[in-house]
């Protein structure tokens, strides 16, 4: 009987001890205290539900319910499965844990210590069990729930026809099972270290552990439980180093010839992957070993196991590797790596459906002498647009704005229109509402008065008029002009992102004109009903703003329009796709749609490199717009498509998904996941498919990767001798590449013009001209989407657009106009650098556009020109064309070597400076000063009969200079007859 002294209280429960009486609160105090719980409980509740709410009448107001259903059924089942998995997994190992405790406890201080623990939870044990499982049941539920898309892609995959070269498995099993199977190895890790976790501290706590206690520290049953868990959790080691070898067809590693290199190369195929397999096999006898301990009741043997399996990992799966890329590689890398880098060189062109680009040696030279053949060749060349999308926003701002609530995005469009029958480049953009504009600022005027833009407004892509401004087509308020009649009325645009309550008692502000301010009350269908007084609590909710659910301004008929930027309303349509940077806007069958391109993605292209949207889609444009971002910018891709045209009607909101790449797998799978969600590509108008083109996104990310993959030979990617660059942009000094741009032209083998989309590429580090590229834009076209690149030879130098740009500013002539230009407060902007390809030659055409005087908004005053080593600078397009051909342009010489800073002027050769008769010249130039002075003084005052006189006295002042310096010169060359006149006429 003394031993009983030494047993272990009961764990069944504590002692009870004497009780201590302590005051309790009033039943005054009590009710309070719960009516305050209760409310605060039903305000978390009525706020979740709020945000569940108004999604789904949101989705349910553009007919894509069956998104959000799907959606949010996936999540809640993933949820409760890996919730209740991992709850089960956790609690299960606790209660074995406490069923397996010994029924005797060693007298020693550790377990006397533990006691006060035991009995201090004894009471609470299955309340603490039923926390503990609720708790890693919502993390592991959480985290389960954001896998939604690996779920639905891994359950609809659908086949890509296609074999990886190492394991000669469907590229579906990379893009959409490998994922999966990833997630649902890294949820059996967690649930085993957690288990095994609980499993040993609840045997610690109940004696089955034992740290300072004498004899043996662990009972046989804790030692059975515990080697089990960490026999599963090296089992799905063993899996692990089984998918790994899969893994290393997607794996993304540093290798010299890219940083983006994805898949195996000789390193991988002949050291890791025999190593994973050799790892795979220990795994699998090291796990055994643990589960042995069932019988053995010892952990000898695993120990060693597992010991062995950690060593072979450093050795095999590290040391090894580390020494075939030494001794073998390394020595004749170049002949171990081609073979795979053929593979990534395949796989990645035809993931990035740049495997049929056309690469084409161009001369870079003229190859004809015969000067008007030239000219005339121009027009069949290229329409050559001398509005600049991106510059003259200002222009349309200033000139049709019309209300200050009214506002035009900072980028405009292009995009074609039919003229006279003949389909011409059209600068467009929208008349979108301006809140920063609204005359008052208030709830009711911000969100009920002011609600919607209105009309369009087009120019002419390629001509100005005699004033230098844009050529409408389309314009004044209402829009009238070449587009017809069509529903003006713009409550969804990219400025709009705040939301609007219409179709209610309150009217709205629809235009203004000479007779005053028109109203109007939405006739359409879009948005959610207010009627119901949930829907108006929910939304007050949700907006946090409170007079939703009062206002007087809100009755019957009213509706809430949000969510009212294209680009947001497909992403949240359509979850799955990743939006293009740059909808814009097209009038189509009498409304005006939003026209937006959507991509579909994945990065488990195996050998594909990967590349990272944000990265390969920045320019100069995005620098200083954050709207021409494409959306899911850090995404890493090595694969991608453009999938989806969508459309998104400006005054009624709706959006329509349409098929573009009928071939595509992801869409296919999405499809099946999603179903009459995207339309078929035969449901395209013709009216509709004369206004898509070729996405710049795409365009862009392409571009990047031709800079290295244009070339198909292996050793010569490894020697990285072709690699290209895109060129900065040498019109502004962000320090971003050139955009891309939208011109219809034609390719020396194509026999018209074509709407594509254009870039330019130099060679690595240096700036003259490496090749030009072409994709063509137009969906009418038999060849829509065919790259075309030109490739200029190494053995002569081309210049660039930096260097092209530097040549500009150099010459004489041209950078004193420029001065005289920039006099007063005038300032000159640089338009669009155009590259053209001529007979065999490159045509470069600039446009320059004047801020002058009082004027807040840029007209165009002068068109720059240079092919073959001539170059012109004129009031007109025709003129600087005619100067140019016609013998009379300044000419060029190229820069004297390639690897100079073509910033500066060593790259050209300058005209000399007169020295002959200085005064003469100077007082010709102070002659030009005042005229230009005069000139820009009858702008301010709109005085054109002076304007028109000071510019020929300006002219006259040039021309007396020019004489004067050609004379000082000996008459050794024609300078261009540079006038920054606006008045000649500009229609080019």
């Amino acid at each position: 009987m003394p031993t009983l002294a030494f047993q272990m209280p009961d764990r069944g429960g504590g002692p009870t001890g004497p009780r201590i009486r302590v005051g309790r609160p009033s039943r005054r105090v009590r009710t309070l205290l719960m009516t305050l719980g209760v409310l605060a409980v039903l305000g978390m509740v009525f706020t979740m539900f709020a945000g569940f709410w108004t999604d789904w009448l949101w989705y349910r107001s553009v007919d894509y319910s069956s998104v959000f259903t799907t959606t949010l059924s996936t999540k809640i089942g993933l949820f409760f499965v890996f919730g209740l998995l991992m709850a089960v997994s956790v609690g299960f190992n606790i209660w074995l844990a406490h069923r397996l405790r010994p029924p005797l406890s060693a007298m020693s201080m550790e377990q006397q210590n533990l006691d006060r623990y035991r009995m201090g939870i004894a009471p609470y044990k299955k309340w603490l069990l039923l926390g503990i499982t609720a708790l890693v049941g919502l993390i592991a539920g959480a985290s389960a729930s954001s896998q939604w898309r690996t779920w639905l892609m891994w359950v609809n995959g659908v086949s890509f026809g296609q074999k990886d070269p190492q394991f000669k498995l469907d590229v579906s099993f990379y893009a959409f099972d490998l994922p999966w199977y990833r997630f649902l190895l890294g949820f059996g890790f967690a649930a085993a270290i957690l288990g095994l976790i609980a499993a040993a501290l609840t045997h610690y706590l109940y004696g089955g552990l034992r740290v300072t206690s004498p004899g043996a520290r662990a009972t046989a049953a804790a030692t059975g439980h515990l080697s089990v868990l960490l026999g599963i959790f090296v089992a799905l080691k063993a899996v692990a180093y089984w998918l790994d070898r899969y893994g290393l067809a997607v794996k993304l590693s540093d290798f010299k010839a890219t940083d983006s290199w994805t898949g195996l190369r000789y390193v991988d195929a002949n050291a890791y992957l025999p190593a994973k397999t050799i790892l795979f096999c220990i795994a699998v006898i090291c796990a055994l070993l643990f589960f042995a301990t069932l019988w053995r009741r010892t952990w000898q043997l695993p120990v060693i196991g597992f010991g062995l399996m950690v060593l072979s990992a450093i050795l095999i799966g590290g040391l090894y590797p580390a020494i075939v890329q030494k001794f073998q590689v390394q020595p004749n890398e170049q002949a171990k790596e081609a073979p795979y880098v053929e593979k990534n060189l395949a796989a990645t062109r035809e993931a990035y459906g740049i495997d049929d680009s056309q690469v084409t040696e161009y001369p870079g030279i003229a190859e004809t002498k015969d000067q008007a053949k030239l000219r005339d060749d121009v027009a069949n060349a290229a329409s050559i647009r001398i509005m600049d999308p991106n510059i003259v926003s200002p222009t349309f701002q200033q000139l049709q704005q019309i209300r200050n609530y009214y506002a035009f995005p900072t980028n405009l469009d292009v995009d074609r229109y039919a003229k006279d029958g003949k389909e011409q480049d059209t600068v467009i953009g929208l008349r979108e509402l301006n809140y920063a504009g609204i005359p008052k600022r208030n709830w009711i005027n911000d969100h009920f008065r002011y609600t919607h833009g209105y009309g369009v407004v087009a120019a002419e892509g390629t001509s100005a008029d005699s004033g230098g401004r844009p050529a409408f087509t389309e314009s004044d308020l209402p829009s009238k002009g070449d587009l017809g009649t069509y529903e003006q009325r713009v409550y969804y645009g990219e400025r709009t992102t705040t939301y609007s309550i219409v179709g209610g008692p309150q009217k709205e502000i629809d235009y203004s004109d000479d007779s005053g301010e028109k109203t109007y009350s939405y006739k359409g269908d879009s948005g959610v009903n207010l009627d119901n007084p949930v829907n108006r609590a929910a939304y007050a909710v949700a907006f946090g703003e409170p007079q939703i659910l009062y206002s007087g301004a809100i009755g019957e008929g009213s509706r809430i329009l949000y969510n009212r930027t294209p680009k947001e309303r497909v992403e949240a349509i359509a979850p799955w796709l990743t939006i293009d940077g740059d909808a814009y806007p097209a009038v189509v069958e009498g409304r005006i749609q939003w026209i937006v391109d959507a991509y579909t993605t994945t990065n488990g292209y195996p050998y594909a490199s990967r590349t990272t949207l944000g990265d390969t889609t920045a320019d100069s444009l995005t620098a200083t717009n954050d709207q021409r971002a494409v959306v899911a910018q850090q995404n890493q891709v090595n694969y991608i498509r453009n999938s989806v045209k969508a459309t998104v009607d400006a005054y009624s909101g709706e959006v329509k998904l349409y098929q573009w790449d009928t071939q595509d797998p992801v869409l296919k799978t999405w499809m099946k996941a999603f179903p009459d969600t995207v339309e078929p590509r035969s449901e395209i108008s013709q009216d509709l498919m004369d206004h898509l083109r070729y996405p710049q996104d795409l365009f862009k990310v392409q571009r990047e990767l031709l800079t290295r993959y244009h070339v198909k030979d292996a050793n010569t990617f490894l020697s990285g001798s072709e690699v290209w660059q895109v060129p900065d942009d040498p019109t502004n000094k962000t320090g971003e590449t050139v955009p891309p741009y939208y011109l219809s032209m034609k390719m020396p083998d194509q026999s018209e013009q074509v709407f594509s989309l254009t870039t330019t590429f130099t060679p690595n580090g240096r700036d003259n001209l490496s090749a030009f590229m072409a994709v063509n834009a137009d969906p009418g076209t038999q060849d829509y989407g065919k790259i075309r690149i030109l490739k200029l030879p190494t053995s002569t130098t081309v210049s660039g657009p930096k260097q092209v740009q530097s040549q500009f500013n150099s010459q004489q002539d041209i950078a004193e106009t420029i001065r005289l230009l920039r006099g007063g407060d005038s300032e000159v902007e640089y338009g669009n650098l155009l590259t053209v390809p001529l007979d065999g030659g490159l045509l470069y055409v600039e446009p320059v556009y004047v801020r002058g005087g009082g004027l807040k908004y840029p007209l165009l005053r002068k068109v720059l020109v240079t092919y073959g080593g001539q170059t012109a600078f004129e009031d007109t397009l025709e003129q600087a064309l005619d100067k140019v051909f016609g013998g009379e342009g300044t000419p060029v010489e190229p820069p004297a070597d390639e690897g100079e800073d073509e910033g500066t002027d060593e790259g050209t050769t300058p005209p000399p400076p007169s020295t002959q008769q200085p005064s003469t010249v100077q007082e010709a130039l102070n002659d030009a000063q005042k005229a230009f002075e005069a000139g820009q003084e009858a702008l301010k005052n709109n005085d054109w009969e002076a304007y028109g006189r000071a510019q020929k006295d300006l002219e006259d002042a040039l021309r007396r200079a020019e004489d004067a310096q050609s004379g000082g010169a000996g008459g050794a060359r024609s300078s261009p007859r540079a006038t920054p006149s606006a008045s000649p006429g500009s229609n080019s």
